[in-house]
This record gives structure tokens, C-alpha cells and sequence, in this order.
């Protein structure tokens, strides 16, 4: 089987848990603090480790700095039984922070300051050529730069990997990137932001609408991920409604992040569509049900009881 491999940031999360979200200039006070590893990258890499089964291997590509933070990084990813060897070490910035706050429903506002990941420039690319070789699904965000996503994207398709990329944060994409997207994953803001639109579907028409709409824009499959209602695909042909789960939700940090962590694994493993979008909603249905970003990943057996459940 071949391995999956993982391109982007490894962050270090600080999160503070309060009563509601600050709104602009507005000082609330927090009560519990935690400091725990993210990056939208590295929360991927750390679903997809947690739910492989070998023979599959997960790989993380990206960059960290010479501190602390990036060793306790490495030895999370490494602990949840990911290859990071493609992990470099930025010497002259330091590794990438998030600022979290969580309020008491679960939902969260976030800074980042990408330090390392910046770092992570086009000529870092070319050495990934043997793990995008040995993989058939590439996973890809947007907190390293873009002009780092477009090259390692069309040289993973060059290698015959499908690429999944998750557009968040949302920003602006290029044609070539979008075009060198097998499944496209926003969210209802990202697919919004993407089209120029002023609010995500709110139907499972317009979430067609909305998906066919962004098909148009270049990739061969969107995946509109919908919260509580699950999810949305379109190909242009096939379209498929998984429904959510419904779960009493503690902090939905990192949810998207480890839908696409698993959704990679179970197409990895050969799933067929339908099963793999369930098998993704069941894995971000347990990970809301408990904080962090990476330490609310869920291992297998908790995904497949998850996707067992009627």
C-alpha cells in the first residue's frame, strides 16, 4: 500500500477557554490555558497517523525552528506514529504559534504568526519527489506560502498523487493551484470566499450550486464540508450527501483538519466515496467532543464505532 503524505504548517497552539469570543475591543477573562501542537498541516498528519492501518505510512513535509516548540512537534507527530523526516528546521525563525480561544459552545477564534512556516520556500520542493512518488493522496493547506503549495502540487500530480487541497485560511488561489486539485475542502466560509459569495449553502441544492460553481474554477471534486450537516461532494456527475452526527460539541478546533486526515486514509485504504465521507465525518464527530487541536484526534477504533452508529 502506498503511503500518504502531508505538506504544510506545524504550529504550536496556545488556548485559552472563555465564557464567549471577545468582540472587537473588547477585554473577557479566560480561565483555562493549555499549550498544545497544531498547524493545520501537522493536525492532518496526526489524524491520518492515529487512523492508518499498516501497511499504510503517513509522511509530514514541513518546517519548524530551532527551539522547543519544533522539538515538541516533532516528538508528537512522531508519538502518533508518523514518518517526520521530511520535517526541516528553519535556524533563523521560530517555530509557528496559533492563539486559540475557545468559548463554553465550543467554537473558537484564532491568530496565527507562521514563523518556520514561512520558511518552507519552492526550493524545499524538489526533495519531496520520493515521498509524492510512493503516495497516492498528497494532503495540502494554505498557511505555508503559495508559491510553495502551487510547485509541490504540480510536482505531486507529476508523480501521480491526487491531491487534496484544503483552502484555509482563505485567501485568493491561483488557477494553476486550483487546477492541480483532485478534491478541493472548504468549509461554508472558504467555498463562500472563494466565489466572490456573501454566505456558504444553506440546502443541499445550493450546496450543488455551490460545488459545481467551484468545479468550475478548476478542480475535479469538491467536498463542501458542512459542519453539523456533514458534508457535500460533486464530481460534475456524482453528487453525495453525507449527513453529521450529532455530538455535544466541546471545541471544534481542528475538526476540518482531521476530516481531511481521514478521508485521505480511508481512500488511501481504497474506500469507496460514500464510505470514506462518513468515515471522515465520524472521525471530526469525536474530535469535537473533546478540546485540542491534535489531541482531540481520535484513533480507529473510536472513527469506525463512530461510523458504525445509525
Amino acid at each position: 500500500m502506498p503511503s500518504l503524505t502531508v505538506v504544510g504548517s506545524l504550529n504550536m497552539d496556545f488556548v485559552v477557554r472563555v465564557d464567549k469570543l471577545p468582540a472587537s475591543g473588547e477585554t473577557v477573562t479566560g480561565s483555562r490555558f493549555q499549550t498544545i501542537p497544531g498547524g493545520k498541516g501537522a493536525n492532518q498528519a496526526n489524524a491520518a497517523a492515529r487512523l492508518a492501518r499498516p501497511p499504510l505510512t503517513v509522511r509530514m513535509a514541513g518546517c519548524v525552528g530551532q527551539d522547543a516548540n519544533g522539538d515538541l512537534l516533532r516528538a508528537s507527530l512522531a508519538a502518533s506514529g508518523a514518518d517526520i523526516g521530511g520535517i526541516r528546521t528553519a535556524k533563523a525563525e521560530p517555530t509557528g504559534i496559533a492563539m486559540i480561544w475557545v468559548d463554553r459552545e465550543g467554537r473558537n477564534s484564532i491568530v496565527v504568526a507562521p514563523g518556520a512556516n514561512h520558511a518552507l520556500t519552492p526550493v524545499h520542493v524538489g526533495p519531496m519527489r520520493p515521498a509524492f512518488s510512493d503516495s497516492r493522496y498528497v494532503l495540502f493547506q494554505l498557511e505555508t506560502p503559495l508559491d510553495t503549495v502551487a510547485k509541490a502540487m504540480r510536482l505531486a500530480a507529476e508523480c501521480g498523487a491526487q491531491c487534496i487541497l484544503d483552502p484555509a485560511p482563505a485567501v485568493p488561489l491561483s488557477q494553476d493551484i486550483l487546477q492541480a486539485a483532485a478534491i478541493l475542502t472548504p468549509n461554508e466560509t472558504e467555498a463562500a470566499a472563494l466565489l466572490g459569495a456573501r454566505t456558504g449553502p444553506s440546502s443541499p441544492d445550493d450546496a450543488r450550486d455551490m460545488a459545481a460553481a467551484l468545479i468550475a474554477m478548476g478542480p475535479r471534486a469538491v467536498i463542501l464540508k458542512l459542519g453539523e450537516a456533514g458534508c457535500y461532494y460533486y464530481d460534475g456527475i456524482e453528487a453525495i450527501h453525507s449527513p453529521g452526527f450529532a455530538v455535544g460539541a466541546v471545541d471544534t478546533t481542528a475538526a476540518g483538519d482531521t476530516f481531511n486526515g481521514a478521508l485521505a486514509v480511508a481512500l488511501s485504504e481504497g474506500a469507496p466515496m460514500a464510505h470514506a465521507l462518513r468515515f471522515a465525518n465520524a472521525a471530526a464527530a469525536v474530535s469535537v467532543t473533546r478540546a485540542g487541536a491534535q489531541s482531540s484526534a481520535p484513533s480507529r477504533h473510536e472513527a469506525d464505532a463512530m461510523a458504525a452508529e445509525l
